[in-house]
């Protein structure tokens, strides 16, 4: 049914970045590798914390990146200091992406009211569930309703991708050229923007990315097999060559773009 397919689209988007990958037993010599590791932040600081906590909202997002996605809290956040222009009963709880663009484009009318603003990226990424853009979209929130500056945050890098996490497994269990493309362009930014060519397009640019990353790995460790040197090239493949190459059933990356709506 429509409910049904909903539901799993919404369990789709909001899952947890690398979807579908096993849980691999680290041998202990990565494991020493991997302290040396400091990938930024994904949680919130302790104040932004404490200062939700004190907000007394409706409940509390203990899944930053699912509950923040559709705008409802963001709301309420605001009318606890403007409750004339931030209207609860104004703005819908529902997940769906309609849902959710309503809720958004309701927020932006009234935050301009008050002259204020947040970063389309930011907000793009947390309707899509991007990875990190919840987080860094509610320390934004924070400072502009506190007046207080986060003093242990790193600078934003608007880099909302699983790159971080795939760089903490194993080589071979990270992702492959078509699941690179299907954990960073969610299917609600598919259906947001169902245009084929902007969607081919920013599937090119996650393609991009992967193989420069899988030439700076075959850089550090030229042992890898044939299949993984054929796939990072020289970094300069096209994104229906590489999926071919991967996946050859799946002919180009507009055939791709299909197969995932």
């Amino acid at each position: 049914s429509s409910r049904g397919q909903q539901t799993v689209t919404a369990v789709y988007v909001c899952a947890a970045a690398g979807p579908g990958q096993r849980s691999v037993s680290l041998p202990w010599k990565y494991k020493q590798q991997q302290k040396k590791v400091h990938p930024k932040k994904t949680g919130l600081p302790r104040e932004v914390v404490k200062w939700l906590q004190s907000l007394d909202l409706s409940f509390y997002p203990k899944n930053v990146r699912r509950d923040l996605s559709s705008g409802y809290l963001v709301a309420e956040i605001f009318s606890r200091y403007y409750p004339q222009d931030f209207p609860e009963h104004s703005y819908d709880k529902g997940t769906s992406l309609s849902a959710k663009q309503k809720n958004w484009s309701r927020l932006e009318q009234a935050l301009q009211k008050q002259n204020l603003h947040l970063l389309k990226e930011v907000v793009d990424g947390t309707i899509h569930c991007k990875p990190g853009a919840a987080e860094l979209l509610v320390q934004e929130v924070y400072t502009i309703l506190t007046n207080r500056s986060i003093m242990d945050i790193e600078g934003p890098e608007l880099d909302f991708t699983d790159q971080e996490y795939q760089e903490l497994l194993p080589t071979v269990a990270r992702s492959t050229a078509s699941k690179a493309i299907k954990n960073n362009l969610r299917i609600t930014e598919i259906m947001a923007k169902p245009d084929i060519s902007t969607n081919q397009r920013r599937a090119e640019v996650i393609l991009h990315r992967h193989l420069e990353h899988k030439a700076a790995e075959r850089a550090l460790n030229p042992g890898e097999s044939p299949g993984e040197r054929d796939l990072g090239g020289e970094g300069v493949m096209s994104a229906s060559t590489a999926l071919h190459l991967e996946a050859p059933h799946q002919v180009s990356v507009k055939s791709y773009m299909f197969s995932l709506q």
